[in-house]
This record gives C-alpha cells, sequence and structure tokens, in this order.
C-alpha cells in the first residue's frame, strides 16, 4: 500500500516537498515513479527514480524545478517540488512498478496511492 502525503496551497514561485510511505512491501525492489492529474487532463508523467535510487529521470514540465529522491530504510519516496507554477496544480499520484526497468507510462504501474493535492496560487 503507497500513501502519499505533504500536498498543499502554495503560492506561485513556492515549495513543497511530497512524501511516499509504502507498507507490506521491500520498497527497494521496485521502481517508483511520480504522476500528476489536473481536473478535465490525463495523468501526466512527473518524475522516476530506480530501486537503488541512483537513477532518476525528470519529465520536460518539471526538469529543473523538481527533484526525486528515496529512503529505502524509511520505505518513503520523496519530491522536492521548488518554483511551483500554477500550472502545476494537480492531484499528485506515487505509484510503484516491480521491476529493474524505468518507464513513464502509467498503465506500467501496479501499485497507486492515492493521491495528495497540490494547489498553486498566482
Amino acid at each position: 500500500q503507497l500513501q502519499a502525503s505533504g500536498g498543499g496551497l502554495v503560492q506561485a514561485g513556492g515549495s513543497l516537498r511530497l512524501s511516499c510511505a509504502a507498507s507490506g512491501r521491500t520498497l527497494s525492489r521496485y521502481v517508483l515513479a511520480w504522476f500528476r492529474q489536473a481536473p478535465g487532463k490525463e495523468r501526466e508523467f512527473v518524475a522516476t527514480i530506480s530501486g537503488s535510487g541512483r537513477g532518476t529521470y525528470i519529465g520536460d514540465s518539471a526538469e529543473g524545478r523538481f527533484t526525486i529522491s528515496r529512503d529505502n530504510a524509511k520505505n518513503t519516496m520523496y519530491l522536492q517540488m521548488t518554483r511551483l507554477k500554477p500550472e502545476d496544480t494537480a492531484v499528485y499520484y506515487c505509484a510503484a512498478r516491480e521491476s529493474m526497468m524505468p518507464t513513464t507510462r502509467p498503465d506500467d504501474f501496479a501499485y497507486w496511492g492515492q493521491g495528495t493535492q497540490v494547489t498553486v496560487s498566482s
């Protein structure tokens, strides 16, 4: 089970850190990712990280502003978001894939958290 938290309301230019805690699984075996979905839009890839944490990939919309990390000892993944923009407003979901192969496709992830709302005001 994945539990996302840390969302909230922030002004443009501000920062937030999202967390995704896992229970019942050993996260080091999983590729993890963050996706987001704004109202009326498709789920969008944000960032992914390898099982070891040494490999990361940030999507174009977040490149240079967001950082993904994980602490396998705590079974937790993080998304540090800086210089937030109103267009970052969405529900953010964490996802896990029991594979060593990275991917940006939502359909490739079998396990999902419940989502946490991020709202950026202008």
